[in-house]
């Protein structure tokens, strides 16, 4: 198999080299190839994502990001021209977040146990908001408008949907629907009778549930038991998987994918460059080594998988905390902890 590797800006290659290590550690059996993509290429180069390097990318089996991104560069060029282009190039329409909580981490709500907190948000990740349409008029006037539409499609709805079904129908079978049926009337109104139908029609056995983007923020925090898998549009998918993420310890453990079932899928940390912590060894690694426990999942290699994620459980409950710096341990010996902790 052919890794395509992102190591990215900031301390992305430093968690990218421990989740490599880890890949070792389970004698899969990869080719790996480096993409110099990033600020710094684009810094010296101009260049974000050159035609050839995006073919490339399309040849591999799968991709690991470390993290992109650096205050020199404008807001939104590597967010657009990067990241969004190989998501909608590649056409990662799910944009999956496992919600977990590790043993021994600490959260923001300490009445959560481990079997409060265990859920999956299946995002939908290449329509909604962030299609780019929309426009200004009388941009820098007192009289401006800024248009920003939400483009929802019957086909991007029904696949993400197929997808949370299938997801469900694996784990403890309940579906959760989180939106703004109640203001959004056209978009929600999609959702809501394509969950209807499709789950009538095709999975009478997974139970369906509503939930209003608002409400289920408070539940995230108040009953997170609630919720088996989420499926969302994109804005509010990006919103409550942040939330997620610190209910299950923080960006420090947070891990996603950006997945094609039937082709090239991406994952990465979700905690970002941290240029703070650049170098220092300061920075935790657990999140882009979940991010290979999804990557080997994805692949297949549900062996090593589950390998992966008791190494993560082993190294968990032995950190101090999951914010960089205050771990009791550097991002390498973090690492080291996790293979440690893998099982033979």
């Amino acid at each position: 198999m052919k890794l395509g590797v992102i190591p990215g800006d900031g301390t992305g290659p430093e968690v990218v080299g421990e989740a490599l290590k880890v890949l070792d550690a389970t004698g899969v059996a990869v080719e790996r190839v480096a993409f110099h993509l990033g600020a710094e290429r684009y810094l010296s180069t101009g260049d974000t994502l050159p035609d050839d390097e995006l073919a490339r990318l399309k040849s591999m089996d799968a991709l690991l990001l470390g993290a992109v991104g650096d205050p020199r560069v404008p807001p939104g060029v590597l967010e657009r021209d990067l990241l969004l282009r190989i998501r909608f190039e590649l056409d990662q329409y799910v944009n999956l977040r496992p919600v977990v909580r590790y043993p021994g981490v600490r959260t923001l709500i300490p009445s959560h146990t481990e079997a409060d907190v265990n859920f999956v948000v299946v995002r939908e990740n290449s329509e909604g908001l962030y299609t780019g349409a929309g426009g200004f008029h009388r941009k820098g006037t007192a009289h401006e408008v800024a248009v920003q539409e939400s483009i929802n499609t019957r086909h991007g709805v029904e696949r993400i949907v197929r997808y949370a079904f299938e997801l469900a129908s694996t784990r403890r079978r309940k579906l959760t629907l989180v939106h703004k049926t109640n203001v959004l009337t056209y978009a929600g109104d999609l959702y809501q009778r394509v969950v209807n139908e499709v789950g009538a029609a095709d999975y009478p056995d997974v139970e369906r549930d509503y939930v209003h983007v608002d409400a289920a923020c408070i539940y995230f925090l108040d009953q997170p038991s609630r919720f088996d898998v989420i499926v969302t549009d994109n804005m509010f998918g990006d919103i409550v998987t942040d939330l997620g993420a610190m209910i299950q310890g923080g960006m420090g453990i947070a891990a996603g994918g950006n997945i094609n079932p039937d082709g090239v899928s991406m994952f990465e940390p979700i905690g970002g460059t941290a240029p703070d912590h650049t170098g220092k060894g300061t920075i935790n690694p657990l999140a882009a080594i979940g991010a290979m426990h999804m990557l080997l999942n994805e692949l297949g290699e549900t062996d090593a998988a589950i390998r992966v994620d008791a190494g993560i459980r082993f190294a968990s409950s032995k950190l101090h905390s999951m914010r960089a710096g205050e771990m009791g341990f550097t991002t390498r010996e973090v690492g080291d902890l996790v293979v440690e902790g893998m099982p033979s």
